[in-house]
């Protein structure tokens, strides 16, 4: 630890993904909010629910029967279980994220945002958790970073794994690993991260389209279980890379992140959303439509 020294390019790209993960969900809601007079309660229930859903519920039930390690408490049988078997493993951690969201699409649909039929709140419910998330892992997670690296070339970061190796040892080596990484990035990282998050952005927009329409016409549950098929397959393929189960090289891992993504997005968008703007027009075009308003 004493010998390593985090260099200005990193605090540059570390401040620049900061900026931007945290600039640009935050104009793409104000631009979509202008140009569709949408109220911002739409965007600001999306990020709402990510953070009740995700980071207070999702997050600390998983860890606690998964991964209980990283939050300091002890392995038990059912971690060690799983452990064991690396592919129930990350079926379980993709099946988690897909429960949890796309329930927490449901319910603000059909409580918070019940009134609100139009189709454009579908896009501004996913602007919002979609961006929310962006801000979280990468703006946030950058600014955390830009502190540990301030931390490390003042020596203090050398103190806190000092105290760490004292009283959890198990937590050293996530650190050196933190360490690890803040020293060695680079533009192709910060180049990777944003490409990754914008197709991620997409099917949150894409699932939250489909579990939308499941809420608007109630008969279409099959819907919000597709949305939560499928947010479980695209994080168990990554969960399987992260727990070495499969060996993809990052291109080919962010290929099928961005496939998926745009594979959601445009089948709901043009299934769905197009199909019923399509038939709203030709609605109006009706005089029968036009005598029933």
């Amino acid at each position: 630890m004493s010998d390593v020294t985090i260099g200005t390019a990193q605090f540059v790209w570390l401040a620049l993904e900061a900026v931007i993960a945290i600039a640009v969900p935050v104009a793409i809601a104000i631009i979509w909010m202008k140009k569709k007079n949408e109220p911002v309660t739409s965007v600001l229930i999306g990020a709402a629910a990510f953070l009740l859903f995700v980071l207070i519920l999702e997050k600390p039930i998983q860890n606690v029967l998964l991964f209980p390690t990283a939050m300091g408490l002890k392995d038990h049988a059912l971690s060690r279980f799983m452990s064991e078997r690396p592919i129930l493993l990350s079926f379980l951690a993709g099946l988690f994220p897909g429960v949890f969201e796309e329930t927490g699409r449901f319910v603000a649909y059909k409580t918070l945002l019940r009134k609100r039929k139009n189709r454009e709140t579908s896009i501004s419910y996913g602007i919002g958790h979609g961006g929310f998330e962006v801000i979280y892992l990468l703006g946030v997670a950058s600014l955390q970073y830009i502190l540990y690296a301030i931390l490390i070339n003042t020596g203090l970061f050398g103190t806190i794994m000092e105290q760490v190796a004292e009283q959890a040892p198990d937590q050293v080596s996530t650190l050196e690993a933190v360490v690890d990484t803040i020293a060695a990035y680079s533009l192709a990282e910060v180049g990777v991260a944003l490409f990754e998050r914008v197709f991620a952005v997409m099917f949150h927009i894409g699932a939250s389209i489909l579990v939308f329409y499941s809420c608007k016409e109630g008969r279409r549950v099959w819907l919000y279980l597709l949305a939560i098929v499928l947010h479980t397959v695209l994080d168990f393929i990554a969960a399987l890379c992260l727990f070495n189960v499969i060996s993809l090289p990052v291109w080919a891992l962010e290929g099928i992140v961005a496939g998926f993504g745009m594979l959601v997005f445009f089948g709901s968008y043009f299934l769905l959303y197009a199909k019923d703007r399509r038939k709203e027009t030709e609605c109006d075009e009706l005089p029968e439509c036009s005598s029933s308003d």
